[in-house]
Parts: structure tokens; sequence; C-alpha cells
């Protein structure tokens, strides 16, 4: 058995996130405290209790989700004996793969915490509300895509933003452009695109004045190899060296999230089994359709951390 570690990104937080860990771990209990001191905030109520709509801001909901991924991983190392080392492979989707840096220690909680919060200001903020947009693609191949995006660029920026796994693929760009696919997808015979209920068009060129926040908070951040490698999101190739994630980090905030590509280069490494550390089931999904040989499980909940350390 060859293991591997995932975190999620931006669309899986839910109100009661991390509630059950909290209550029931104290080590979770105190990632949940950093995290609010750190940001001068009670974001442990807002994920526990909501409302919603605050929690679903980018500010608010790159933290959370990475506190919940970390206390998870809190947990299994106090409770089990698991520390990163245990795994053989690390990766993040988006944010996450700030989680990803923390968890295997490149980065601290504490800095995680501040960047995350940057980054999320800095994305919300690129792009006057209501000028861009995203899109989900369901479906279809890369040279239908190809073509969809070429047709739907006409209109404005049109461009592959998450390449998430065979034939789903999420687009970014000018809220003209995107809104503009649904129609021309019919006309190459795809039937489903979902718009999708964001505030920004994340990962794409509109991106640039939040690259360039990011380029400014992560210079100062001192790096450590983390304790096992990363697959780095913009180019899909194992990293073993804690400083290009400087880089690599500000090139994500307008790079294509190639985690089609992250997910072959986990079966190539002989990955056989996938563990999304944080809240719901997105990345699982993923590698249930784009990685079948993988068996990906999720760990969440305490029963989740209970089921997983009778396996280890």
């Amino acid at each position: 058995m060859t293991r591997a570690i995932v975190f999620p990104g931006q669309g899986s937080q839910a109100i009661g996130m991390g509630k059950e860990l909290y209550e029931t771990f104290p080590i979770a209990k105190e990632v949940f405290q950093t995290v609010d001191d750190v940001l001068g905030q009670k974001l442990s109520c807002l994920m526990f209790e909501g409302p919603i709509e605050d929690l679903t801001l980018t500010a608010n909901t790159q933290p959370a989700l990475m506190a919940v991924s970390l206390a998870v991983m809190r947990v299994l190392e106090k409770e089990g004996g698991i520390d990163p080392t245990y795994f053989s492979l690390a990766a993040g989707h988006s944010l996450g793969e700030y989680s990803a840096l923390a968890a295997t220690k490149a980065i601290t909680l504490e800095e995680a915490t501040k960047l995350l919060r940057i980054r999320g200001n800095a994305m919300q903020s690129a792009v006057p509300q209501g000028k861009g947009a995203m899109v989900a693609v369901i479906g279809a191949d890369l040279e239908t895509l190809g073509k969809i995006i070429k047709d739907a660029s006409s209109y404005g920026l049109c461009v592959m933003a998450n390449d998430n796994s065979p034939g789903q693929v999420v687009l970014s760009g000018e809220k003209v452009a995107i809104e503009k696919v649904p129609e021309i997808a019919q006309n190459y015979g795809i039937r489903k695109c979902v718009i999708l209920p964001v505030s920004a068009p994340f990962h794409c060129p509109l991106m640039a004045p939040a690259a360039d926040a990011m380029k400014e908070a992560l210079a100062p951040v001192a790096f450590k190899d983390p304790l096992i490698p990363i697959i780095p999101n913009v180019t899909a190739e194992i990293e073993k060296q804690g400083e290009v994630f400087k880089d690599l980090l500000v090139q994500q905030v307008t790079g294509q999230v190639r985690w089609r590509e992250t997910m072959t280069t986990m079966v190539q490494e002989g990955i056989t089994h996938v563990y999304e550390i944080g809240v719901g089931k997105v990345l699982s999904g993923l590698f249930k359709r784009g990685a079948e040989n993988i068996i990906a499980t999720s760990i969440h909940t305490p029963h989740d951390v209970e089921e997983f350390l009778k396996t280890k």
C-alpha cells in the first residue's frame, strides 16, 4: 500500500464543518483557537453556526477550510501517531495547496492562516463584482473544450481554470464570455454546463492584481522543505523543495489547476490509496472518475478518524 494525502479547495465549505472535531478532540480545538487568534476573529463560530453568506466570502472560506484540514492532521498525529511521513505524497486543490504545505510542515499553521486571509481578500477585490464568472463543462474532451474556449473568447476572456478530471473542466474569465459557454457547448453536443456560484473568476489572468498581492505577502515567508513531496497545481510534477513554492503559489493565482495531471502523476508514482483530509468528498469523487485504480477515502469527522486508525 502506497498512500497520499490531498486537501480540498473552495466549494467544499458547509455550516457545521469541523464542529464534531472541535468538540471531540482538544488538539483540534487548539487548531481552531489558533486560527481565531491569528485572524482576530471568531472564525470557528462562523464555521459552526453561520450564516452561510458570511462563510462563503472568499476571505473566510479559505482559512476555514485549511483549519479543518489541519485539525484532522493534528488529530491523526495525536490519536494515532501518524505524521505526514506515513504518506508518500501530498497535494491540494487551489487553496488546499496551502493546507498541504502547512500539514507537511513547510509553513506553520499561523503563516498559512495569514496568507489565506490575504489571498482571499486579494482574489475577492481583484475583479469588480459582476465582471467575472466561472462555468463547469461536463462531458467534453480536451479537443472539444479547445473549440468551445476559442468560440467563447470572441466575446471576452475565457480560459481553462481547473482541469479537474476527464470530462470535468472549469472555465473562467469575463462574465460576458463565460455566460455564452452553455450555448456554445450545445453546438458541439455538450449538454451539461453549470455556471458556478462564485464571487470572482479564479485562476485566470483577471486575477493578476491578486497575484501581485501574494508575491508581496509570500516574500518574507521562510519555507522549509516539506516532510514529504508535494505536487503543485501549476506543474503537476513532484516537488521536494519548499522555497520554490514562493513562486509556484504566485503562479497558481492566475494559473490553471492541473488536477487531472496531478492524479496521473500519483498513478505513475504507484499510489494505491488517497486520503482526502478535510471537508467534503469532492477530490475523492474526482479520483473515482479519473484514477479508478486508486482507492479514495475522505477523513473529516471523528468517525472517519476512528475508521482510518483501525486500518493503519
